[in-house]
């Protein structure tokens, strides 16, 4: 837990240190943070998505995933919940919808949660941390983390600090989870769970750019469905064999 504790530590300083920077920066400016940020998160997401081995299980986890989550409309659940949250940071003051300075709380804890979360640094460093000790991948991706939280902070203001909630909930999940569920996690499991963490970093790009709106915690179920086809991926294949094709 020691090192998800630096991880969630250096995502509340970057956000600070994104803050106070952003006090600075005059209105007219505030656009090239967003293209900057949009921009970096893109190159990321593509960066990742080019993992997955296996596009038919990318796309259909993807799309079948998105549905679902429509349906259960993860997205506003979340977006509830940043809201909730910026309640309680101001003491039950609440506004109606962006601050006075133009963020917007409960897409920067949506997007910062997505970002911070989906990554295979998350999910090896916690295997590592939890199994054999080693600190080095979630140390490494703090500090990754820290340097995104200032430019996602700056863009979309102080919800991006309280991201640090889930990421202490899943990393500290999986890393005392980790004994029991590392034998799971193959190469291949890896590989597509890595590229469909990817899809979810493009569209918050794709937000962040203002080239299409995305409601990205909808396709939050598609990782869960990428997990059960890699493990069916096995059976499917004697199956295929089976019948010959």
């Amino acid at each position: 837990m020691f090192a998800t504790l630096v991880n969630c530590a250096a995502i509340v300083l970057g956000s600070l240190i994104g803050l106070l920077g952003a006090k600075r920066i005059k209105d007219g400016y505030r656009e090239v943070v967003f293209a900057g940020a949009g921009v970096t998160t893109l190159v990321i997401g593509f960066s990742m998505a080019f993992k997955s081995a296996n596009v038919v299980y990318l796309a259909l986890a993807l799309i079948t995933g998105g549905l679902i989550g429509t349906a259960m409309d993860i997205d506003g659940a979340i977006l509830r919940f940043g809201v909730f949250l910026e309640k309680f940071a101001k003491g039950g003051r609440i506004s109606s919808g962006n601050t006075k300075d133009g963020w917007d709380f409960g897409h920067g804890f949506l997007n910062a949660s997505v970002l911070f979360c989906v990554g295979a640094m998350s999910l090896v460093g916690s295997f590592k941390a939890g199994t054999e000790g080693d600190y080095t991948l979630i140390l490494t991706k703090s500090v990754l983390d820290g340097f995104m939280a200032i430019f996602f902070s700056a863009a979309l203001g102080p919800g991006v600090a309280f991201s640090a909630l889930p990421i202490l909930i899943y990393q500290g999940g999986l890393t005392l989870g980790a004994g029991f569920l590392k034998p799971y996690v193959s190469p291949a499991m890896l590989a597509e769970l890595t590229g469909i963490g990817g899809a979810l970093v493009v569209m918050i790009g794709l937000n962040l750019l203002a080239l299409k709106k995305i409601k990205t915690a909808d396709f939050l179920p598609g990782i869960v469905l990428i997990v059960l086809l890699v493990l069916a991926d096995p059976l499917v294949a004697r199956i295929a064999g089976a019948l010959g094709l």
